[in-house]
């Protein structure tokens, strides 16, 4: 990993677009909403659209959380109608930015809004954005703490093994930081999440953790652990799959800290539910690039739609598990398709490309691509290296590969486990289908 993901200036840029956007809608809403009428209307906030807003907003909407503004009551939502309208219209919120009409369609957590959903907001801003009867709004929802965990409550945490402290106006900095796991026997991993300290968000651009442990030969053993970043959850493994961690184990803390104007102090986190003690599951779960375009990546100066390509070939059957897209702040587009031994291309997914919101597009279990031997996955970037890209900072410059934001990379974050050819078939066989390659 070795600090490849960076981005103080893409940071700065996204926040900046935030306050600029969020000046205007304010106005244009207040003004647009002034003297609407309440009487007669049919779809009202009470009944209609909170209940909306407590299923795939409120977590992020509201006091100390990361999003600009909160929705908790009709005074706090309705100077934002039009904008809530506008931004879930273009599916811009919630942040999920996977293609609905392409390739897999059913994903787990999936806070996106339903066509009906979007539909009645609409009608809510059209008939004046009525707050309707109280006594029709549901009660309000419990909100997860600011600090809980995705994946529950973990069974072990391993934690920096000092209080890192990131100045007001300090350079951004690109460390590694070892602590030791504390673990007395191998362990399987089940779930894993990593997490900056409360109220260390702003500073935290990006955690990427990995393990290393010493086999009994005395070669080195371990690997990839997980990723934080901003809009990344928590990764829970599909039931039946794992990763191993081993007694020993040193936890490799690649951070990277991007200062706010403010001191601010960190001590991040990574926090394991395990399987029991001695349990192997059936099958390893891996996480790792795929389709890295390093030497490739070439984005002229006022080019858009600027394409990169990345392969890799599966060496066994595999059932990919998710997919997410890293790209740099001139990044648009991303596309991952299956190039089958046949010959045959299918498109598993594509998805629009957000700096601000690191998304991993875990697959429910029975649509998750299972793919043979031999398969290629294809990955396909597209960039915006034009003046019509709000966080470009200089789209008269050629961009390539590069750790800074103001560079860029092209490639996709894959899960996915392999599995013998006869329980390939036997999952092929349980979809209703004998091959698909």
């Amino acid at each position: 990993m070795n600090g490849m993901y960076c981005c103080s200036y893409a940071r700065f840029a996204v926040r900046a677009g935030v306050v600029a956007a969020v000046v205007g809608l304010v106005l244009f809403a207040a003004v647009s909403l002034a003297g609407a009428q309440t009487s007669g209307a049919e779809t009202t906030f009470t009944k209609d659209v909170l209940p909306i807003l407590q299923r795939a907003c409120q977590q992020c909407h509201r006091p100390g959380s990361v999003a600009p503004m909160s929705l908790l009551t009709y005074a706090e939502v309705r100077p934002w109608a039009r904008a809530i309208r506008d931004k879930t219209a273009q599916r811009e919120m919630p942040p999920w930015y996977i293609e609905r009409n392409v390739g897999v369609r059913a994903f787990k957590e999936d806070p996106s809004l339903s066509d009906d959903e979007i539909a009645t907001i609409g009608r809510w801003v059209a008939a004046g954005a009525p707050r309707g009867n109280p006594a029709d709004a549901p009660p309000p929802i419990e909100l997860a703490s600011l600090d809980d965990w995705r994946i529950g409550t973990p069974e072990w945490i391993v934690e920096l093994p000092e209080e890192q402290t990131i100045g007001a106006v300090d350079a951004d900095r690109w460390l590694n930081i070892w602590a030791d796991s504390r673990l007395t026997e191998d362990r399987y991993i089940k779930a894993v999440e990593t997490k900056p300290s409360p109220g260390a968000y702003p500073v935290v651009h990006h955690v990427a953790t990995s393990m290393l442990w010493e086999e009994e030969d005395g070669e080195e053993g371990g690997g990839f652990l997980n990723e934080y970043a901003m809009g990344k959850n928590g990764d829970i493994f599909p039931d039946g799959t794992g990763r191993l961690i081993r007694a020993g184990t040193q936890i490799r803390f690649n951070m990277h800290y991007s200062s706010v104007g403010e001191e601010i102090k960190d001590r991040t986190r990574v926090g394991f539910q395990f399987y029991p003690a001695g349990h192997v599951p059936e099958r390893v779960l891996i996480s790792r690039h795929v389709g890295d375009s390093f030497d490739t990546l070439d984005i002229r100066a006022g080019e858009d739609n600027a394409r990169s390509d990345g392969y890799y070939v599966l060496p066994e059957p595999t059932q990919v598990t998710g997919f997410q897209p890293h790209m740099h702040i001139r990044g648009d587009r991303m596309c991952v398709e299956a190039i089958y031994p046949s010959g045959r291309i299918e498109t598993l997914s594509c998805t629009g490309h957000n700096f601000g919101w690191h998304i991993v597009y875990n697959y429910a279990d029975h649509e998750a691509p299972l793919l043979p031997a031999g398969t290629i996955l294809h990955v396909i970037g597209w960039h915006n290296n034009t003046a019509s890209n709000r966080y470009n900072p200089d789209p008269k410059n050629w961009v390539g590969f590069g750790n800074r934001s103001i560079d860029d990379m092209s490639f996709a974050w894959m899960s996915f486990f392999h599995m013998p050819q006869d329980d390939y078939e036997r999952r092929l066989e349980e979809r209703g289908r004998s091959t698909n390659d």
